[in-house]
């Protein structure tokens, strides 16, 4: 008697822990574009983590992997920008996960160039990838916010993140690409403060403490009342909630 083979169930066919949504557009002509930083930092989690090779499904390209023991699905949505929500939202239902199981990797306008913030809920801004999200997922999905900096004006918006990122950006967008894949776990274990934290203190090192006799001759230093920032704000300027 023949048995037939079972298939061996692959491992993107199994409910993930957290559902990691990257925004961006599909094909060459858009790969460097402002827009599409949330394709390269799943781009670069993936590697970083040794994902499987990525697959068409869900109107997107996944790939899975282990971090840290949690398993991780990761989606770009192939659906154009505005589509996201239609991708994310088949994926969310085939695998029976909340909003709460879902986080968003995206480009930030309100937000200094190499600035990131994490945030769960809000509205979408006039981003019209978490415009689509909202519709087919509702809003309570987390969000990891990276910032590209503002045109000026409203009217420049447009055009501003459909342009691949500048040359003088490359001093700071690989850097930061590769601390947000470093520092992933963090996020995986519900950390988003300890991760803005350690994000900002990567990009922007605080100055080294003089020697411990310099310190002595400059005498005693204002009290612990003072207006220095906190790291994890430092990663979340500007306050601004625009999404």
């Amino acid at each position: 008697m023949f048995f037939k083979r079972r298939k061996k169930k692959e491992f993107s066919d199994e409910r993930p822990a957290m559902l990691l949504v990257g925004l961006g557009n599909p094909g060459r002509r858009y790969a460097k574009n402002r827009h599409n930083i949330g394709f390269m930092a799943l781009d670069e989690i993936a590697q970083r983590y040794g994902f499987g090779p990525w697959r068409k499904r869900f109107q997107g390209e996944i790939a899975a992997g282990d971090v840290n023991g949690v398993r991780v699905l990761a989606l770009k949505p192939m659906t154009g920008m505005n589509g996201s929500g239609q991708s994310v939202g088949e994926a969310g239902r085939f695998f029976k996960m909340k909003a709460g199981d879902v986080l968003v990797v995206h480009d930030e306008l309100d937000l200094k160039p190499g600035k990131l913030r994490v945030k769960q809920g809000g509205g979408a801004g006039g981003h019209n990838g978490l415009r689509s999200l909202d519709s087919h997922i509702g809003p309570n999905y987390r969000r990891l916010r990276l910032g590209v900096g503002h045109p000026g004006h409203k009217d420049q918006v447009h055009g501003f993140v459909l342009r691949d990122f500048p040359k003088s950006d490359m001093e700071w967008l690989p850097k930061l690409l590769d601390t947000v894949a470093k520092e992933f776990p963090r996020l995986i274990e519900g950390d988003d403060t300890g991760f803005m934290s350690r994000v900002s203190n990567i990009m922007t090192p605080p100055p080294p403490k003089p020697p411990a006799k310099e310190r002595a001759k400059e005498g005693p230093t204002e009290g612990r009342g003072g207006n220095s920032k906190s790291a994890a704000t430092d990663a979340a300027e500007p306050a601004e909630d625009s999404t």
